[in-house]
């Protein structure tokens, strides 16, 4: 399971937001679940699923 200690505060629209809200109900997944994994996935289709030993180097 991933650390969560980092907070992202955002706007929105609060009609998309109340629209986000449904479309998560309805995959029965939380908010904060499908942003976590948009941000997975859009960090691996541009860093690679090894991208934690690029971010992470030692030293840096």
């Amino acid at each position: 399971m991933e650390n969560r200690t980092a907070r992202l505060t955002l706007l929105i629209d609060p009609q998309k937001k109340k629209a986000f809200e449904k479309l998560c109900s309805r995959e029965d997944v939380t908010p904060s679940q499908k942003v976590r994994q948009f941000i997975r996935e859009y960090i691996e289709e541009n860093l690679g699923p090894d991208w934690k030993d690029d971010v992470f180097k030692k030293g840096e």
